[in-house]
């Protein structure tokens, strides 16, 4: 059943138990991933993960997954990314089935209207389906203050708008942004505590263009001499958060595009739907960026800059030395996967 904007929240904050599935698709996979991790708060439930490409060659082990009883007890939801139109047999099979013990969810792309996945979701009953656009205006602004919200924030109006702003109204990256927010000025869900300008400014909010996103690149291309060179003639007063938050902005913006490719899309048509987003001099470092790095070698270099960066904030003088020890580590591993 295809839900509505106004629907969706309450779907995943009070899942109906009658719902087999949920599928989360769209151009905004940020979003999609925030309402599928409401959905597991909604539940009460832990995270299973599966792959559209396992059920490809295994459709039965869907209805396997969601009809055993969780290894350790409590709720499970079974997560499946990525995934297209590879699990709509398995999905078939799962709707089918007599009963089951738990949850599925499945995280999606911008699916065609001709797609045989988002046809079932769309008109079989005990399904939720939701498609995710990239917010705009007002909308980018109340994103903004809803994520906050669940990290124990108040974000000001005015704050809402910068933060959305800097992080390109992308849900990830303002996602990632709000949890150090809440860091800082020791925030949570039982401890809300005002967001305003003044702790923006003083973690270093605006996400830095120019020289400091060229960094991250060099590293993630491989580029050691050149960025050696770079980091020589950095000034001595930069701080080095915003050079890491560059670089974690470049990695949120690589992550769902190599996703795309690995579930089996071209590459060519991934850099055309990503390309909007791009200045037109990064285009062919980007897709160079693509090919180099998998999905399994993104995550673990985003959370390898997330820990960078919680130390750095804690820090009571930024080290810039830590800062380019990480960078040129990276670029030693993109350099070994040329």
């Amino acid at each position: 059943m295809k839900t509505s904007k106004a629907a969706i929240s309450r779907a995943v904050a009070q899942p109906d138990p009658a719902i087999r599935f949920y599928l989360f698709h769209g151009p905004d996979e940020a979003q999609s991933r925030g309402f599928g991790e409401q959905l597991l708060i909604g539940l009460g439930a832990n995270r299973e993960m599966i792959t559209g490409s396992t059920l490809r060659s295994d459709p039965a082990r869907l209805t396997d997954e969601a009809g055993a009883l969780s290894l350790f007890g409590g709720k499970s939801l079974v997560w499946i990314e990525p995934a297209g139109d590879e699990i709509a047999q398995a999905v078939e099979a799962l709707l089918a089935a007599p009963a089951v013990e738990k949850a599925v969810a499945a995280i999606a792309g911008d699916l065609r209207k001709t797609s045989a996945l988002l046809k079932l979701a769309e008109a079989a009953p005990g399904v939720v389906s939701f498609k995710s656009y990239v917010p705009e205006g007002q909308d980018a602004r109340r994103m903004v203050t809803d994520v906050g919200r669940r990290f124990g924030l108040k974000v000001e109006p005015g704050a809402a708008a910068r933060i959305a702003d800097a992080c390109g109204n992308d849900q990830a990256i303002v996602t990632r942004e709000l949890e150090k927010y809440a860091l800082y000025v020791d925030a949570s869900p039982q401890s809300p505590r005002v967001l305003g300008h003044d702790a923006i400014d003083a973690v270093g909010a605006a996400l830095p263009e120019g020289e400091l996103l060229h960094l991250a690149d060099l590293a993630l291309a491989g580029r050691i001499e050149q960025l050696s060179q770079e980091l020589a003639r950095l000034p001595g007063a930069l701080e080095a958060i915003p050079v890491v938050r560059s670089l974690q902005r470049r990695l949120l913006m690589l992550a769902p595009a190599r996703a795309r490719i690995e579930r089996g899309e071209r590459s060519d048509a991934v850099m055309t739907s990503v390309g909007r987003s791009l200045f037109w001099k990064d285009k062919a470092l980007f897709e160079t960026l693509l090919q180099q790095w998998s999905s399994d070698d993104l995550a673990r270099l985003s959370e390898r800059a997330g820990k960078l960066e919680r130390s750095l904030i804690f820090s009571s003088v930024p080290d810039q030395a830590m800062l380019g020890e990480e960078l040129l580590a990276i670029a030693r591993a993109a350099r070994g996967r040329r």
